[in-house]
């Protein structure tokens, strides 16, 4: 059997007609105090503290429709310096921030930023002469990923090339806004007259249902903003006897509550919750703060230590330790990594490696005194060297 070419073209119709390519239409820019996150491109916006937003499982910051609940043992208040630092980026950002059980005195305490003041920014300017230009831009531990070492590159445009539009348009563009700012407690924040600062007052000693009126008002709020504008809700000292009445602490009330606040988050994606409950009432091995720890993000723990008075030259000492028991990511969970400490300054709220000072047997041999091994007065020779 022989086979042989036939030119024939079978169901030849008429031509396709290219479709028109759609405009591609730019994407708006992030709110600010927002941007992607490095593992997902989730949006997320700054707690206030860059420590703490590089502890956040790698996306810089709280993911945005997400909480964090702060543990803290003791009597000691350095959650609320946290949840201080939340509230006062947020009003910087132009953010709406309703804080819960307390009134307007609670905000009276929020820190100002750094360099909002003149003498602060001619003392910074001074303190950055003295730094050498090549360790200038290098980034510092709790930027966040990338942080202040993601240096932008721009290509030097050719004569002709297209890029030399684009890099017109680049330096066209106004600068990113800043993620996260430096606070000084030292200092009060001044509140804008178009803040979106508002308050929910704790429910009555004498209300059956406490957080009914709570999550009606909640739930107002949140319908009243933009659903694109950042929403900062804060919930300090949860179940404190001095802002909840006794029977908010019951199972049958507060557990629904913290299970409105979740699928209010979800309904709301630009919002954000941070809450601090006191483990001196409500121990952690309770099925009470297990549950809440179920139905939170993320939760982080603070744990003082008791005070170490501070040497002439050393470093602040730390103030407690911290402990991430869970984090912001599906599954994830916190508490194998390595042991970090807290330091509350004037200035910030820093969250670093922790580690053991070294060992002081508290003899001096400055003056050449007896050290404990039957030596002397007098100057160490090689023949006291003991190994």
């Amino acid at each position: 059997m022989s086979f042989r070419k036939r030119n024939l073209v079978i169901n030849r119709g008429t031509p396709a007609v290219a479709a028109a390519p759609s405009p591609v239409l730019p994407r708006a820019p992030p709110p600010p105090g927002v941007r992607p996150s490095p593992i997902n491109g989730q949006p997320t916006t700054s707690t206030g503290t860059p420590s703490l937003d590089a502890l956040l499982a790698g996306h810089a910051g709280l993911p945005l429709g997400c909480s964090l609940l702060v543990e803290e043992p003791g009597t000691t208040d350095f959650g609320g310096a946290l949840l201080r630092y939340y509230a006062a980026e947020g009003i910087v950002q132009g953010h709406a921030v309703t804080v819960v059980g307390f009134g307007e005195a609670w905000a009276r305490d929020l820190p100002a930023v750094t360099g909002d003041h003149p003498e602060e920014g001619r003392k910074g300017g001074a303190e950055r002469m003295k730094i050498a230009w090549r360790y200038e831009k290098l980034g510092e531990f709790g930027s966040g990923i990338g942080g202040s070492r993601a240096q932008s590159i721009t290509a030097t445009p050719r004569a002709g090339d297209d890029t030399t539009v684009a890099a017109a348009d680049t330096a066209a563009a106004p600068p990113p806004a800043q993620f996260c700012h430096s606070f000084d407690l030292t200092k009060r924040l001044t509140i804008p007259a178009g803040a979106k600062l508002t308050f929910i007052p704790a429910p009555p000693p004498t209300s059956a249902s406490p957080f009914a009126g709570i999550l009606a008002t909640l739930n107002t709020h949140a319908a009243s903003h933009p659903p694109t504008l950042p929403h900062r809700v804060l919930l300090p000292s949860l179940l404190s006897p001095l802002l909840y009445p006794p029977a908010a602490a019951h199972p049958s009330q507060v557990l629904p509550f913290l299970h409105a606040l979740r699928a209010l988050l979800r309904r709301h994606p630009a919002m954000t919750l941070v809450a601090s409950i006191p483990l001196e009432l409500y121990p952690r091995d309770t099925g009470l703060v297990r549950w809440a720890e179920i139905l939170s993000d993320s939760v982080l723990e603070l744990t003082p230590l008791p005070h170490r008075p501070q040497r002439a030259g050393e470093e602040p000492a730390p103030q407690g330790l911290v402990k991430m028991w869970k984090l912001p990511v599906a599954g994830g969970k916190g508490g194998d990594g390595e042991d970090l400490a807290f330091t509350l300054t004037r200035k910030r709220f820093e969250i670093r490696a922790y580690s053991l000072p070294p060992a002081d047997d508290g003899v001096d041999r400055s003056d050449g005194g007896e050290d404990g091994h039957g030596h002397g007065k007098g100057k160490g020779t090689k023949v006291d060297v003991e190994f």
